[in-house]
């Protein structure tokens, strides 16, 4: 639903005088609701816009202001063999849900309307005008320790006239189809009787975001901040806006009205949606009809929600802040940058299974190819830490030594290394072998997981102890960050479990600011808490190394299946920063990258979640991402900072 806010304010005259004149005007003839909106708008001083030249489908909608339908509950027709729909519509927008039994078929037709074709579950094949689609559609999975997968949500746009055809795969599919204007033979098949001829279409000006008959991955579409704590992925073409929004728990937006017609179909979560005076309480699969300049507001529940929001005609609004959020993202990532598979660990030797802290140095990118069973077991044995040269070939310069995770650049070419099952961090050559033992413990017992590590301009070393290791007993009191000075002076710099998990970590180019990052919490199988959430924090850096003032930078986002359960967790891991200070975390979302200052700026999306990201390449200005068994790297326009001794 959109959010933008409008607070009650003094009334212009000329508003006052419009809404009387509205509220004058055959007031017998109109319905109820359209009076009650009227003195809602006068009351509330919000201002009235109109679209010229919009046609009347002269078709009464089957969902009715101020009142659910719940999909479920809607009668269903036998479409084709194989194939049962459900419908409702709107003046503008008609939206058909169907069901194909595997295989099943909708025959070749010529679109009678411009048509959005979105694949909810399953998968299908698609003929149009001689190309041949196959679209995908995947929920997410659930992380575990050798392998992920993030949803995919195919969809296309089909301009009226086209020829398609579909046919569902192996094991059937959901579709929700979505025509402008109102598709009429579909509502003869409902008996629907005293139906136009036909429906005009209205002639839109408003440019595309996406290309007719291609097929896309509403993942792939990059975040729109619409509010605080509210987010879309926008899609517009021909009349049809489509806006894939989810929203924080107990986000609010207050009473407002636009001119397009709206349709709000809950996806997850749940939503407490007032059209007019109306308060109704939204769950999954629960449709409403926001009429243009009809007053409403909302307010998520405490699950949050994911919506689609179905607009006709297109609301512009919306694309001014899609423009101006992708213009700040391609500042950084360039336009049409995909991430493009540098190794398949699972189909080459040496096998990778979980890698980690990717790191560019003398013309090479060096990570941890860390071994977890499905269970989340590590396995030293089967650990080792890769060398990737620029042609695409790798091999292991060491393993079945340590249970190595986070690198870092170090002197004469050596990298630091977290010896993580080792409780120790040491010194290491690109041969393998360890030239000493640069921490091992604290406070005369030994430290438990060492996970993520930086060097300042001193010769410190900033680490992260999350106690991710298998022994049931730990030695410290608890998850910490500590400080190793140039002379070997240990320093815990935060509170034992200050952080439920802190992970990643951070230096800022100046050496003035540190980040760390919050993996878990709010988790009813973790056993911290913690006031950090779903972060990543900045310090002050004091002369000496610790740290100082500490204030939250940014603001993660969560995926639905952790809202659901309540949690917290973003499952930030690895994180990079560019010479602007642009900082770059890997998460179960994908890698989200954040501007100095903390704000939002974009999403990069993988087909399994991310583990940890690194800057490489010969000017330094490719962004290296490590996700299980698989590297990926994408082009950036930004040269990443790493601190070499």
């Amino acid at each position: 639903m959109p959010f933008k806010h409008y607070r009650p304010a003094t009334v212009p005259l000329f508003v006052v005088f419009l809404n009387l004149l509205l509220l004058g005007c055959n007031t017998s003839d109109r319905p109820e609701w359209e009076k009650r909106n009227s003195e809602l708008i006068q009351k509330f001083g919000l201002p009235i816009r109109n679209i010229p030249n919009l046609p009347s489908t002269g078709v009464a909608s089957n969902l009715k202001v101020g009142t659910l339908k719940h999909l479920g509950d809607m009668d269903s027709i036998l479409l084709y063999p194989g194939v049962t729909a459900k419908f409702f519509w709107g003046n503008g927008n008609l939206v058909s849900v169907l069901e194909l039994q595997a295989n099943a078929s909708l025959p070749e037709e010529a679109l009678p309307a411009d048509r959005f074709l979105i694949l909810s579950q399953g998968s299908l094949a698609l003929a149009s005008d001689g190309q041949k689609h196959q679209m995908i559609a995947k929920e997410r999975e659930e992380p575990d320790g050798t392998h992920s997968g993030t949803p995919r949500m195919d969809f296309i746009f089909q301009e009226k006239g086209r020829k398609s055809e579909i046919i569902a795969g192996n094991t059937g599919a959901k579709v929700m189809e979505v025509y402008s204007p109102i598709r009429l033979d579909y509502l003869e098949k409902l008996d629907i009787s005293d139906l136009p001829s036909e429906i005009p279409q209205s002639s839109s000006n408003v440019q595309a975001t996406i290309k007719p008959n291609t097929v896309y991955d509403f993942y792939d579409i990059q975040l729109t901040q619409l509010t605080k704590g509210v987010y879309t992925r926008l899609v517009s073409a021909g009349d049809i806006q489509l806006s894939l929004v989810s929203a924080d728990q107990n986000t609010e937006s207050q009473a407002h009205i636009h001119p397009e017609e709206q349709i709000t179909y809950l996806l997850r979560g749940g939503l407490k949606e007032t059209v007019l005076d109306q308060e109704m309480d939204m769950e999954p699969s629960d449709i409403a009809l926001v009429p243009g300049n009809v007053v409403h507001s909302g307010i998520a529940g405490e699950l949050g929600y994911d919506a689609l929001d179905i607009f006709w005609p297109v609301r512009e609004y919306y694309l001014s802040k899609q423009r101006t959020a992708l213009e700040k993202y391609h500042q950084i990532i360039p336009k049409d940058a995909k991430p493009e598979l540098v190794i398949d660990g699972s189909k080459t030797k040496p096998t990778l299974t979980f890698s980690e802290g990717p790191k560019w140095m003398d013309g090479k990118l060096y990570f941890s190819n860390m071994y977890f069973d499905q269970n989340w077991n590590a396995d030293p044995e089967r650990s080792s830490i890769v060398e990737l040269k620029p042609d695409g070939s790798y091999r292991n310069i060491m393993e079945s030594k340590m249970q190595a995770n986070g690198l870092y650049p170090y002197t004469n070419g050596n990298l630091l290394v977290c010896d993580m099952i080792g409780h120790r961090v040491v010194e290491m050559t690109t041969s393998g072998e360890v030239v000493q033992v640069i921490a091992d413990s604290y406070n005369g017992k030994p430290i438990d997981g060492p996970n993520d590590i930086i060097t300042d301009s001193k010769g410190g070393i900033y680490f992260t102890d999350p106690q991710f290791t298998m022994e049931a007993e730990k030695f410290q009191p608890g998850r910490a960050v500590y400080y190793v000075s140039h002379d070997r002076e240990i320093t815990r710099l935060v509170e034992p479990n200050e952080f439920a998990m802190p992970n990643g970590i951070l230096l800022s180019p100046g050496g003035k600011t540190l980040y760390i990052n919050n993996c878990y919490d709010d988790e009813s199988w973790y056993p911290v808490n913690s006031s950090k959430e779903n972060y990543v924090w900045a310090y002050d850096v004091n002369e000496d190394g610790t740290i100082s003032n500490g204030r939250k930078f940014a603001e993660l986002r969560l995926t639905g299946n952790v809202l659901n359960r309540k949690g917290k967790s973003s499952s930030a891991d690895g994180m990079a920063i560019d010479t602007m200070g642009n900082i770059y975390v890997a998460t179960y979302l994908g890698v989200q990258i954040f501007d100095s200052k903390g704000a939002f700026i974009g999403i990069i999306n993988l087909p399994s979640f991310p583990v940890s990201v690194g800057f490489g390449g010969e000017d330094m200005q490719t962004l290296f991402i490590v996700s299980y068994d698989k590297v990926y790297k994408i082009p950036t326009h930004m040269e990443g900072y790493v601190n070499y001794l």
